[in-house]
């Protein structure tokens, strides 16, 4: 989000569309939930194929509206287009009055100090896993579910596919207009 804040700035100043590319091969959780926080006109995730015809349309709404700058956050994992290079281009072709550029966050995101919240929760699950081990559970992973320490067969752990919350969908398409 802080890199964001960052690009909006210059996305701003320089009346310029950005699409920012962000991890997310399989999920698009980090997309929306940072494309929320930083305010971001569009979010691009796997799990919801908005379609390239919506992004075309919120644009040009945008673009009537008088705004100049906007930013469109992608997780890599998005099939709208082959990549986020592939995109920029369609889009550059088809809207040649906007300035654009890419950035791709990547890994850099994975750097940084821990926050407390993340210390803390790492405390609960190295606790959890030693005492998974005293009790000679196997094949089971440790994990958080609605807050509470929970263990999960490894089978289904490596196998389920975490839906994407409704709710932040809901918030992302309202905050966007």
């Amino acid at each position: 989000m802080e890199a964001i804040d960052k690009i909006r700035d210059t996305a701003s100043s320089h009346n310029r569309l950005f699409f920012i590319e962000v991890m997310g091969r399989d999920a698009g959780f980090i997309a929306l939930n940072s494309g929320i926080g930083a305010g971001a006109e569009e979010i691009l995730i796997p799990e919801k194929d908005l379609g390239l015809d919506r992004l075309v349309e919120s644009l040009q709404k945008s673009k009537e509206k008088g705004k100049t700058s906007s930013i469109v956050v992608v997780s890599e994992g998005d099939k709208i287009g082959k990549s986020v290079f592939e995109l920029a281009d369609y889009i550059n072709e088809n809207f040649p009055y906007y300035d654009i550029r890419v950035s791709v966050l990547g890994h850099m995101q994975r750097g940084g100090s821990p926050s407390c919240y993340d210390r803390v929760l790492a405390s609960r699950l190295g606790v959890a896993a030693v005492e998974a081990l005293l009790d000679k559970s196997t094949g089971i992973m440790v994990g958080i579910t609605n807050n509470q320490i929970s263990k999960v067969d490894l089978d289904k752990a490596i196998k389920m596919n975490n839906e994407i919350n409704k709710e932040l969908l809901k918030v992302a398409e309202i905050t966007s207009i």
